[in-house]
């Protein structure tokens, strides 16, 4: 028999695991293994000849694989999210409601207290980390959902256009 480590011709080899591989071992590479138990012997019902997992691990990783490997499709929530029109109003009207200042309520959520009265005042736009904190903060949305793609036909104007203006030359 040979070793399947060392490649010796030998007169016996024994079954042994080697970082999770089933190895017939001579008795000198024997050393370098654990002892192989075989599938009656196993307590914790693994799999077949030397398999250190049982199916149901093996088919949670195959699952999971799948699941992983599935192609997404990404215009399939082609919507997006925008900062709604009155953002300013719904901001000032849910502080008020809450009985705050203006000066409160930006020592409440750490930010000054012009951000916020320019942010009410809608002269400044706020960024994401902000309107976030404004709608957890006074349990409001700020944010509505749009759809992409969905364009609006333009309006026809009866009136002058600056297409009217424009003089097309003719190539001869």
């Amino acid at each position: 028999m040979i070793c399947e480590m060392c490649g010796k011709d030998v007169p016996t080899t024994r079954p042994m695991m080697v970082e999770g591989t089933k190895l017939n071992l001579c008795p000198a590479c024997a050393k370098f293994g654990d002892e192989y138990k075989s599938l009656a012997a196993r307590s914790d019902g693994a799999a077949d000849e030397g398999m250190p997992y049982s199916k149901t691990v093996i088919q949670e990783r195959l699952e999971k694989r799948e699941r992983r490997m599935q192609t997404r499709d990404i215009y399939l929530s082609t919507g997006s999210t925008a900062l709604v029109a009155d953002y300013g109003k719904r901001i000032q009207q849910a502080r008020v409601k809450r009985g705050l200042s203006p000066e409160d309520f930006a020592k409440s959520i750490s930010e000054k207290k012009g951000t916020l009265v320019k942010v009410e005042a809608q002269s400044l736009v706020p960024d994401d980390r902000l309107i976030a904190k404004l709608e957890k903060t006074l349990d409001i949305k700020l944010r509505e959902m749009i759809q992409d793609g969905a364009v609006m036909g333009g309006q026809r104007s009866e009136g002058m256009t600056l297409g009217n203006f424009i003089k097309v030359e003719k190539k001869k």
